[in-house]
């Protein structure tokens, strides 16, 4: 005979009690509508039949399942391993994960996926053909959510906003490195990302110590080339300081593709810009003012002028004026200095991304493998290969970029319904944090949430895009 547990008692209300009871209940009801934009735009199913799956037959979970488990819990929220576990028996993730179809989620004892289990699957995940198959399908998911809300037709103009993001880490992780700029352990990884939709399209993990320019051009042009083939027309990048050396600006301009950079300071620059760096006469206005002056300049490595945007900014209650530098391929009957200045300034939700990458996703990179350095009192050779704890460690970033994406598909759609803009830490606490109830009837598993609820996540089903078979 079972035993039976006493309720627990609220102290502050005497006629309050708790109780549990082997019910199905779920605080992560979202998890569905999750699968549901997944399942509407190919995505899992189809990266995971690309993907090369070295376990042989016999295996309790597919990759699709894995694949699922990895970014649906991202996407909620639960950034490790081991959440997989505490959620083992969740109704409302077990159903939104499994591949069987009719009440087979629930009815059968197999859960989620062990941490083991995952950290086999992102090791599975490190080789060269997978990480490459993995971030090709960043943008090929953009692509399709693009297509099936345009009515299959491709964006005409796309800014691709390209930067290094610091991501500190704990540990020992090789590649992981101390960075004097940032002041912190951490990896550097290269980040692409669309303003105009909102995606990201590419990462690439690199150590912590390497230059923000290293490997940035070709990082780049493959990834403009894909845009330009899969989700649009034309393509303009837009990078920060760290990146605009001879070789990427060349590189850019031999290919035709049209650019904005911001540029460090130096004493030339300062130079040039002194005339210009004057209060104009009169009493300061109550709002800030900014202006631009149009330049040639060519610095020491550069192999040729190009023009330069100085901008110059004037604000309430400052004794002196700031500035910044901007270097374009643009002509001026292109784009004016004052449209390039605008056109810079919507970086900004490119930073937003980024920052919502890391705060409301906030991939976990701690794989370390810990290689053995001695065998029987002996120091092994150092190995020249790179540790494959670093490749799993780009896998889970990739992985956390999916997760965004994914949520990023459920965002625009609430978007459009309540023709407002919302955070992802807005859209999971909102629509996706939802309590609920699962009942097996027949061949049936029915859902049961509130009433206003399920008007919300009514309009969001109603809308949410579709790939065209």
């Amino acid at each position: 005979m079972g035993e039976t547990v006493a309720p627990i008692k609220a102290t502050f209300n005497s006629s309050l009690r708790i109780e549990g009871r082997p019910e199905r209940l779920s605080a992560e009801s979202g998890s569905l509508m999750l699968r549901e934009a997944d399942e509407r735009l190919c995505l899992s199913r189809d990266l995971a039949a690309q993907l090369e799956d070295p376990r042989g037959k016999g295996v309790l979970h597919s990759f699709a399942k894995l694949l699922r488990t990895s970014v649906v819990l991202q996407a909620l929220g639960w950034r490790d391993q081991d959440d997989a576990d505490f959620l083992r028996d969740d109704a409302a993730v077990r159903s939104a994960v499994s591949d069987d179809r009719g009440t087979k989620p629930l009815a059968e004892s197999i859960g989620l996926p062990s941490q083991p289990t995952l950290s086999r699957f992102h090791e599975a995940l490190s080789s060269d053909e997978n990480r490459r198959i993995l971030r090709s399908f960043l943008l090929e998911g953009a692509a399709r959510r693009i297509k099936a809300s345009n009515g299959g037709h491709r964006q005409r103009y796309l800014t691709l906003d390209i930067d290094s993001i610091p991501v500190e880490v704990d540990g020992h992780q090789p590649g992981a490195e101390f960075n004097g700029h940032y002041g912190a352990k951490m990896f550097h990884p290269l980040i692409a990302t669309a303003a105009e939709i909102g995606d990201i399209l590419d990462v690439k993990l690199r150590p912590g110590n390497v230059h923000t320019a290293e490997g940035g051009l070709d990082f780049i042009l493959e990834i403009v080339r894909e845009a330009k083939r899969k989700i649009c027309q034309v393509a303009a990048v837009r990078i920060d300081a760290g990146f605009p050396d001879d070789k990427t600006l060349s590189g850019l301009e031999a290919e035709n593709i049209p650019y904005v950079a911001r540029i460090k300071s130096n004493s030339v620059l300062q130079k040039l810009a002194e005339p210009y760096l004057i209060r104009p006469r009169g009493r300061p206005p109550l709002e800030g003012r900014t202006w631009t002056v149009e330049m040639e300049y060519q610095a020491g490595n550069w192999t040729k002028n190009r023009r330069v945007a100085l901008v110059v900014i004037e604000r309430p209650g400052e004794i002196f004026l700031d500035h910044f530098f901007m270097v374009t391929s643009w002509t001026v009957d292109e784009k004016p200095a004052e449209n390039l200045l605008d056109h810079y300034r919507q970086r900004g939700t490119a930073e937003g991304i980024f920052g919502e990458l890391m705060d409301a996703i906030s991939p976990a990179l701690s794989s370390n493998s810990r290689p053995k350095t001695h065998y029987r009192g002996t120091a092994l050779a150092k190995s020249e290969q790179p540790n494959l704890s670093f490749f799993v460690n780009e896998v889970r970033l990739i992985l956390a970029a999916l997760a965004h994406n994914l949520a990023h598909v459920v965002r625009t759609t609430i978007e459009k319904v309540t023709g407002k803009g919302m955070r992802i830490k807005s859209v999971r606490d909102k629509y996706l944090r939802i309590a609920s109830r699962f009942t097996i009837h027949a061949r049936r598993i029915t859902v049961i949430i509130a009433d206003s609820v399920r008007d919300r996540w009514n309009e969001v089903w109603l809308r949410m895009p579709r790939l065209a078979n």
